[in-house]
């Protein structure tokens, strides 16, 4: 059996929220691999975020952040369990990081794949399915083909499913899994919106050839 050190236990324990001999006994049983004892907690059903999702979150914050020369600005609803969590400087740097990665992710529109009306996938689906390089492939690789495509766009409208600007390594999903072990409550994103200047504004576009030619005219 695998000698697994103390770091490597509170490594998982951040990750998951799992106690220390659950994340022990998982680390032996699949070789002192992280990744490997984190699916196999989460198949035993140990991880205390799983367990914590299922409780009412009721409280939280409503935070902003708006990006250096004021032409992005995300608002964000984070709910938590307790009004004292809240008021937590741990809570409130994980939902003014949120707030950041929304601004820094322009294609997320939606919490989680989840969240994505079915009307919306119906629609992916058939642009997919309508793409040149499709035609000449058997039925069953064009399936295939056309949902590992679906499932990488629906990806990327989802917050969740973003890998975390500060750390590459885990989503967003997984930085809240890591906080709720942390904190110690459920921890749920509700909403969010996102505000870019200008947006839905039909700008004028000015031909500067037919400016100058003008201008040259009348002088």
């Amino acid at each position: 059996m695998a000698e697994i050190s103390a770091k490597a236990v509170k490594e998982l324990r951040e990750k998951t929220g799992a106690g220390m001999m659950d994340c022990k006994k998982a680390l032996q049983e699949n070789g002192g691999d992280v990744s490997k004892a984190t699916e196999w907690l989460r198949q035993k059903g140990i991880t205390s975020a799983e367990k914590k999702a299922g409780r009412v979150a009721a409280e939280g914050l409503v935070d902003s952040y708006i990006h250096t020369g004021g032409r992005i600005g995300v608002l964000v609803e984070v709910n938590c369990e307790t009004d004292f969590v809240a008021r937590g400087e741990q809570f409130q740097t994980l939902v003014r990081n949120i707030a950041m990665q929304i601004a820094a992710c322009p294609n997320v529109e939606y919490i989680k794949v989840e969240d994505i009306p079915a009307e919306l996938v119906e629609k992916e689906k058939a642009i997919e399915l309508g793409r040149d390089d499709l035609g000449s492939k058997p039925q069953n690789i064009k399936e295939k083909i056309v949902q590992g495509r679906i499932d990488k766009r629906l990806k990327e409208l989802s917050l969740m499913d973003q890998p975390y600007i500060r750390d590459q390594n885990i989503t967003v999903a997984e930085l809240i899994s890591q906080s709720v072990g942390q904190i110690g409550e459920n921890i749920q994103v509700r909403r969010f919106v996102r505000f870019v200047l200008g947006e839905g504004i039909e700008k004028e576009e000015k031909n500067f050839a037919d400016e100058v030619a003008a201008q040259m005219g009348s002088n």
